[in-house]
């Protein structure tokens, strides 16, 4: 149960709790993927990226072509300031799996962060045009728009976006150029009803969670696997 422990006090942000339970299991029992792969994303969280670049070498030397492996490392590349080698392993994650719009909605992200304001839209719209549901890239989209200065097409993703979540804004919200940061790792977040300007959040920049946030499916399927790992009906 120690793994499973682990990954519920990670998904309440209890990310030291979390490493030592983890940390633990590997003492114990050995490096098993499961293990390295949770403890490079607590690495992650927690802003150790020397030590979750390791953790995922480690997982990239067993599954060379594992696409989340390459992205996430890509991350953690990335927020080491290694972006030439970060911009490498988002391109061929993407070629990898090029149906997924979470690739291109993650490089798109990425090219915001460095600086590369038309290519992340052209990213961005890929990741819509395979999911236009996906409220997230709809919002970030209308971040880069605003910042290019496209007010009226920012409006119009922001307003995409807030219909996608159900957001009736009260009055009319102003465009804001404000970004907000909360933690090491980033991660496009679509703001609470009761915000009126739109902002980028920081948070995870990991598959898994990034899913969790614009991927319904993938939100039942974490449901549904915590529930039957710890018991729950």
């Amino acid at each position: 149960m120690s793994l499973e422990r682990s990954l519920e006090l990670f998904s309440v942000g209890k990310f030291e709790q979390s490493l030592a339970l983890i940390e633990t299991c590997i003492s114990q029992e050995g490096k098993s993927t499961d293990y390295v792969s949770l403890r490079a994303r607590i690495f992650t969280r927690l802003g150790n990226f020397d030590s979750a670049l390791e953790d995922f070498d480690y997982l990239y030397a067993l599954e060379p072509f594992n696409p989340s492996i390459i992205n996430d490392r890509a991350v953690v590349l990335h927020l080491l300031k290694r972006n030439d080698e970060a911009m490498a392993e988002f391109d061929r994650a993407l070629n990898l799996d090029p149906k997924n719009p979470y690739r291109f909605a993650s490089r798109a992200y990425f090219k915001d962060r460095i600086g590369d304001l038309l290519g992340a839209i052209e990213d961005y719209e890929k990741a819509i045009e395979l999911d236009p549901e996906d409220a997230v890239s709809h919002n970030n989209k209308g971040l880069v728009e605003e910042k290019l200065g496209y007010m009226a097409k920012a409006k119009k993703s922001f307003e995409k976006a807030d219909e996608l979540v159900g957001y009736k804004p009260e009055q009319p919200s102003n465009l804001s150029k404000e970004t907000e940061s909360q933690s090491p790792i980033p991660l496009p977040e679509i703001q609470k009803a009761q915000k009126t300007t739109k902002k980028l959040t920081i948070g995870y920049f990991m598959e898994t969670l990034n899913r969790l946030v614009s991927d319904k499916a993938t939100q039942q399927e974490f449901k549904d696997f915590l529930k039957k790992k710890l018991g729950r009906k």
